[in-house]
């Protein structure tokens, strides 16, 4: 076997599967341009070129492909939110999720672990009973348990951490994560087989309007003529939509994240408690990640701070005592642009052929399987809204139709 490795290796004829092409020039014109190349610009590309056989697009990427959030996210799939919208919307992303892999015919690591949300109140013990009904009812599966299930469950938690003893729990057996680098790529390798350009180290810097719609981007690398554009940037949302003369409510706040160093596998569901601004999960290579709430200001910055972790950690020790003594490996953090009621802007925006994918907060991995799919519907379709993202629309703000997620994260904000 090492052997054939060696030669394998070694060899100037062994077959390449090029993942991406060569970079080349941009071309004049595109029927698409996709501003952002994470995972959901990537996603939009991919299903313009599998579904609806529009293949002139360019993805324009200022940095890296997934360097983004895409990159800067704790790789959690889930759909048990509080509303009936976001529910059947996380619940389809969550079922395409699970068939990416052969998709794509590329591991994108998906391992369904289960989510256990921690109610340490009478009335979160109400909320979530509640919540557990809304998930059964638009198919995802999703159940209350008491102390000794958790215990079960979880044998390593501290039910009784300090002043807030575990009451009961949201068992969501449809919880996962998954690799995130590895869903873009999987993204990026099948638009680019389908004829998708994909440019990295492009940065839109502002736009040409005639009679109010987009006839071409400026980049750095040159103007290109557009018959619409996609705007998937996640925390820099509204730098691009200032530049437009668009309104929205969406502010950007950092939201950090750490790891330890690597331990034998003790805890497999991943676990979060809205009270202790907390969430823990162990990777398939034994870290523990940390995750919580976002900084209580807003900064377009991806740093890290020691205030935020000593914070986070001390909760996370509550939950997990045994963890007091582990060395972390590394701290990072991305930019989350969140909108008043905690659910994303998707669709047509006040400029005819310019469309949103915006605000998605702290929940934009998760989403991104659906997100490309119905982006892609509404753009093949010239702005026909899919039913799907209708209640996401940027008006809901003037007409007073919130799809109020508040309190639905893994930690509260």
């Amino acid at each position: 076997m090492p052997f054939s490795l060696l030669k394998y290796g070694l060899s100037s004829d062994y077959p390449v599967d090029v993942d991406l092409p060569a970079p080349k020039e941009l071309k004049s014109s595109y029927d698409v341009v996709i501003i952002g190349g994470g995972g959901h610009g990537l996603a939009t590309a991919y299903y313009l070129a599998k579904y609806h056989g529009i293949t002139n697009v360019a993805v324009l990427e200022k940095a890296y492909l997934g360097g983004g959030n895409t990159a800067r996210n704790t790789a959690v799939i889930r759909s048990n939110y509080l509303t009936s919208e976001g529910v059947k919307f996380y619940a389809e992303s969550v079922r395409m999720f699970q068939g990416l892999s052969n998709e794509f015919d590329f591991n994108i690591m998906y391992s369904e672990r289960g989510q256990l949300t921690l109610a340490h109140t009478d009335a979160t013990v109400r909320a979530f009973r509640q919540r557990a009904e809304v998930n059964k009812h638009f198919g995802g599966r999703t159940e209350m348990i008491d102390r000794q299930q958790i215990r079960e469950l979880v044998p390593t938690l501290n039910l009784d951490p300090g002043h807030l003893p575990v009451l009961a729990g949201l068992w969501h057996i449809d919880g996962a994560t998954a690799r995130h680098d590895a869903v873009a790529w999987g993204y990026a390798k099948q638009a680019a087989k389908r004829g998708v350009e994909i440019h990295q180290l492009t940065e839109v810097q502002d736009f040409v309007v005639e009679h109010g719609k987009i006839t071409a981007v400026k980049t750095n690398r040159g103007t290109v003529k557009c018959g619409c554009a996609v705007q998937a940037i996640a925390g820099h949302s509204s730098l691009l939509l200032n530049k437009l003369g668009i309104r929205a409510p969406i502010h950007s706040y950092p939201l950090q994240a750490m790891v330890t160093q690597p331990f034998k596998p003790f805890l497999d569901p991943l676990v979060s408690s809205s009270a202790l601004h907390c969430y823990v999960q162990q990777t398939g290579r034994g870290e523990v990640v940390f995750g919580g709430g976002s900084d209580p200001y807003p900064l377009y910055n991806t740093r890290s701070t020691l205030d935020l972790k000593e914070s986070l950690l001390a909760h996370a020790i509550e939950m997990f005592p045994f963890l007091a003594n582990a060395k972390l490996m590394r701290q990072w953090a991305g930019t989350t642009d969140m909108t008043p009621d905690y659910s994303p802007i998707m669709g047509r925006s006040p400029i005819d052929n310019y469309y949103l994918d915006a605000g998605w907060g702290t929940w934009g991995f998760k989403s991104t399987p659906i997100c490309g799919k119905t982006m892609a519907e509404l753009v093949a379709s010239g702005g026909r809204t899919p039913e799907l993202i209708a209640p996401f629309a940027l008006e809901r703000f003037s007409t007073f139709q919130q799809v109020n997620e508040m309190g639905a994260t893994a930690a509260s904000h």
